[in-house]
């Protein structure tokens, strides 16, 4: 079977079962901030098994696209090296939601793989949990399977946790056994490649409480995932899932840009690099296609390291150049029928990948040389270990992978502290997780919700009603602040870049401000911080508010400005959007955006700076179209498949459901869209953008301003330039700019003839000095701290006094903004017939002050970080000149 056929005939097995078929969620996690990638097929559905969330469906299957390249599932270190580990996989899997359970799963599993898919029964191993005895007994009951196959393990293989607390269970695994002689019992679960896992089967029964108890879940979930790769390999008859179809393309294309051949050997060092080049070419294709940038933080560093390890990796084929961008229209033609954001995105892929790997072939000589650095001190310091903060330096500033550096240290002779290094990189990890986490205001910090209601979702009924009568049905106390939940609400609550409304909501007795809103799996959490009592007129603290049965009912009610405010900046967005893509064409895609009252911001791919001409078209268009007072169209609850066929605009990191709400601007712009819109884009008023910059490599940022924040600048600009006309004395006729220009180039010209005249003093001072000064064996010799000079007014006075007199030597320094200059000069016949050299005696003079230690020099004024001032500096060339002269 092709991996195609594979993949399908899975997909096709559960349809039959009436499960839905959904699409793989972006390997970038939309809204879980514990995630860096989406590493596992149950991460779309964990709100479900944390019973925040609901699908219309109760049985699922899919193919998802997974990375696992950091924290606890990191297989970073062993791709390349054997026939089953990779950064990028796709798992298989199928799921339960309170539906069917272990005897369906497990027969169906069996059948799939035995009847349809036609495996030797007589290779397959089944493992069930320690206890598990339901599991043990439906095994034992699969037709044709040998008892001594089913083999019972402990909690670290056999028992399935999301986290300390929260969701697990049991599970049930099937291995095969691809040893000659079907000997492999006892290398099940042993790590070895000739036994290896193929489905992983995730009963999820429990809840892990704090104190560590298992506590039965209300409702049982089947969680499957079964590596597409392994499968394909076995189903192939290779003895490796680098040998099969889903690889032979990137291999085909590496051979042709580099001339080397795939061995398939584990030990050779050019398949191993073959491997390492092809795994993280998915890896970077995958994640960029999906909206991940490159970047020095969080996924982004990740996928920087990723695409650094490949590049020297490549340098075992010969190879120096970059090589990753040229296989991502391999990938694209091999796999975009399946994932088909592949073709959408290569062209942008292919250049960030191609930016990136020239960038860093730029900065390897330049880490090649700190690391040679680094080398010299270890020798000074008489060790042979590279300290791991250096290690960490080299790879944090100059991008170089560890086991770069451990490679390169080891041809040297020399050690790594691979703990220290762990250390600095586990220190890291923890600012950017709490960066991360800092964006999600509405987090678990151990408080409970009390709940007044079965009800544990919110409807959002603000689309067009911003006042209400409403229920509250939970309530919660957390860190000074107080969250509400309502059965339905008109409170947009934060999501895709657009912020959450503000308001009040309103009691007989209460007022509640509405600071924040957000979303917490399928309920709608609205966050208050100020709370005034209505009767006493009086602040309430929130930790002082208990509700009764009888204060549920409330008013909700938006803060109107602000969200029309918010509405502008959102449609001109979709504005804009549609403009930069008609103006640099349509490799524009959005990578990120912040929507709130004041402004808004919108990240998008590009690849140069816009220019002031494009900026201006930009702005027109939008400006153009705003005159049109084209109606917005909201087609809600749209089919995804039809609204993407008809030309939305889907974007990166969001999650979609099977129905989609779209918004459209006829003839402008159409894309799917939550968020909240003007109903007629004339009401955006005014468009005016304020700044335009680089986030990351490939990707720009606009900032951008409507309606009434827009014309308030204006007006100010606009004052600002009466101003300057005013004072100026330019006619309205007249234009400003030219006037400014001859204004600074008079300036320029008589700061020219102000210096020329200090410089003139200067000279006339420093010559009556030099005729004075101490004259050894018939040469003048001088030194000076000249007050009030600058270093440019020194060196030419230095250069007017080496002409002054036939025989003369000196030093002369100022102190300009705390810095020191030193100028030495010699006249010709000091140099010639006196053998003075000036350069060389203010150098040894630096090395007399600084103790004889030589190195590079130092000055700085008396009582400065230097303890040896100016003063020292000018006794110390006076003595040596001296010195030199008389001898």
């Amino acid at each position: 079977m092709k991996s195609r056929e594979i993949r399908q005939s899975f997909l096709d097995y559960f349809a039959q079962k009436a499960h839905h078929i959904v699409r793989s969620a972006p390997v970038i996690p939309a809204d879980d901030p514990t995630l860096l990638f989406t590493n596992a097929g149950m991460n779309q559905f964990k709100d479900v098994f944390l019973g925040k969330g609901t699908r219309p469906y109760t049985r699922a299957a899919d193919t998802q696209k997974c990375i696992r390249a950091s924290g606890k599932h990191n297989d970073l270190e062993d791709v390349g090296r054997d026939t089953y580990h990779h950064t990028f996989f796709e798992m298989l899997g199928n799921w339960s939601f309170g539906d069917y359970y272990k005897e369906e799963a497990i027969s169906w599993a069996w059948e799939l793989m035995t009847e349809v898919w036609k495996l030797p029964k007589e290779r397959l191993y089944a493992t069930v949990y320690l206890d598990d005895d339901e599991s043990f007994q439906i095994w034992t009951k699969q037709p044709g399977i040998d008892p001594l196959h089913i083999i019972r393990f402990g909690e670290k293989d056999n028992f399935w946790e999301m986290g300390e607390t929260g969701p697990c269970g049991p599970c049930s695994e099937i291995h095969i056994d691809l040893t000659e002689d079907c000997s492999g019992r006892s290398l099940v679960n042993a790590g070895d490649y000739r036994v290896i896992e193929l489905w992983n089967l995730v009963f999820i029964q429990y809840n892990r409480q704090s104190d560590g108890r298992l506590e039965p879940l209300p409702q049982k979930h089947v969680d499957t995932g079964m590596g597409f790769e392994r499968v394909a390999a076995v189903l192939q008859g290779k003895g490796s899932n680098y040998d099969t179809d889903v690889f032979r393309p990137l291999f085909d294309r590496i051979t042709e840009i580099t001339g080397v051949r795939y061995g398939a050997s584990m030990d050779d060092p050019m398949d191993i690099a073959m491997r390492v080049i092809a795994d993280h070419a998915r890896t970077l294709t995958f994640a960029l296609s999906d909206g991940a940038m490159p970047s020095n933080e969080g996924r982004g560093y990740v996928l920087r390291r990723i695409l650094r390890r490949a590049l020297r990796y490549s340098k075992n084929l010969g190879y120096n150049e970059p090589i990753l961008h040229q296989l991502v229209g391999t990938l694209a033609d091999s796999m975009g029928d399946v994932f088909p954001e592949l073709v959408k995105q290569q062209d942008a892929v292919r250049n960030i990948i191609k930016a990136e790997e020239e960038s860093f072939i730029v900065t390897l000589d330049r880490g090649i040389e700190i690391f040679n650095e680094v080398i010299e001190k270890v020798r000074a310091e008489d060790s042979i270990t590279i300290k791991g903060e250096d290690a960490f330096k080299l790879y944090d500033t100059y991008g170089f992978p560890f086991d770069l550096t451990r490679l390169m240290a080891s041809d040297a002779g020399f050690l790594v502290d691979g703990e220290g290094f762990e250390h600095c990189m586990q220190q890291q990890k923890v600012r950017a997780r709490a960066d991360r986490r800092e964006k999600h205001q509405v987090q678990d910090d151990g408080a409970q919700w009390s709940w007044f209601s079965e009800l544990h979702r919110s409807l959002f009924a603000g689309y067009d009603q911003l006042e209400m009568p409403v229920v509250i049905t939970a309530i919660k106390h957390t860190s000074g602040k107080l969250l509400l939940l309502l059965d339905k609400t008109p409170f947009y609550p934060e999501s895709g870049g657009q912020v959450g409304d503000r308001g009040w909501i309103e009691s007989a007795s209460y007022r509640f401000q509405v600071t924040d809103t957000q979303k917490d799996g399928d309920s709608i959490v609205h966050v208050i911080t100020d709370i005034f009592d209505k009767i006493l007129d009086t602040p309430v603290n929130p930790d002082d508010i208990q509700l009764n049965e009888e204060q549920l009912a409330v008013e909700a009610s938006v803060d109107r400005h602000l969200r029309q405010d918010t509405e502008r900046n959102h449609t001109a967005t979709h504005l804009m959007h549609g403009a930069l893509r008609r103006i640099l064409g349509q490799h524009v895609q959005q990578k990120g955006s912040y929507v709130n009252a004041e402004r808004l911001r919108f990240d998008f791919s590009h690849f140069s700076k816009l220019s002031d001409k494009e900026i201006e078209a930009v702005e027109a268009e939008v400006n153009e179209q705003i005159r049109r007072s084209e109606h917005v169209i909201k087609h809600a609850d749209v089919p995804y498949d039809e609204a993407i066929a008809k030309g939305a605009l889907a974007f990166f990191g969001d999650k979609y459901a099977d129905r989609v709400r779209v918004v459209e601007i006829p003839a402008i712009s159409v894309e799917l869209c939550g968020g909240t819109h003007v109903d007629n884009i004339g009401r955006i008023g005014l468009f005016k953008i304020v700044s335009e910059s680089s986030v990351a490599s490939g990707v720009r940022r606009i900032e951008a301003l409507t309606g009434n924040a827009a014309e308030k600048l204006l007006w100010k600009e606009y004052r600002e330039l009466q101003q300057i006309r005013s004072l100026l004395k330019v006619r309205a006729d007249e234009p400003v700019p030219s006037r400014i220009v001859e204004l600074l180039e008079s300036k320029k010209e008589l700061e020219k003839q102000l210096q020329e005249i200090r410089i003139g003093s200067l000279l006339t001072m420093l010559i009556g000095e030099l005729h004075s000064s101490p004259d050894i064996e018939g040469c003048r010799l001088m030194t000076k701290i000249v007050e009030g000079a600058d270093s440019e007014s020194l060196r030419q006075a230095a250069l007017a006094l080496r002409d002054e007199m036939p025989c003369a030597a000196g030093l002369l320094c100022c102190v300009e903004d705390g810095k020191v200059s030193l100028v030495s000069f010699a006249s010709d016949n000091a140099v010639k017939e006196l053998g003075i050299d000036a350069g060389a005696l203010i150098r040894k003079a630096a090395q007399h002050v600084q103790g004889g230690g030589g190195g590079k020099p130092e000055f700085a004024t008396a009582g400065g970080k230097n303890p040896f001032g100016v003063d020292q500096a000018l006794e110390a060339f006076a003595t040596l000149a001296r010195a030199q002269l008389e001898a």
